[in-house]
């Protein structure tokens, strides 16, 4: 573990490194969480978006059951239709 320096800039902002953004593959927009441990150090943590975890779960799947776009796109219309008639039709 090597010590990276960082500065508090003009209304709050600070600078990853740029070997810490390469190494964890940090992008623009990524979210972390800041946790204050209460002695003036804190721990800053990257937080995973709930979207981005079902995106890799449906990414996944569609990689395991081999499904290409036209039969996921079916799945999706027909899961459409069925929740629609349960939920909608004859109210």
């Amino acid at each position: 573990m090597s010590d990276n320096i960082i500065q508090v800039r003009k209304k709050g902002s600070i600078t990853l490194p740029v070997e810490i953004r390469t190494k964890y593959g940090y992008n623009e927009g990524d979210v972390f969480t800041l946790i204050d441990l209460g002695d003036g150090s804190f721990i800053l943590s990257p937080r995973v978006l709930y979207v981005n975890q079902l995106g890799d779960r449906i990414a996944n799947i569609i990689k395991e059951k081999q499904l290409s776009e036209d039969e996921l796109l079916k799945a999706l219309d027909e899961e459409r239709e069925d929740y629609y008639r349960d939920h909608y039709a004859g109210h």
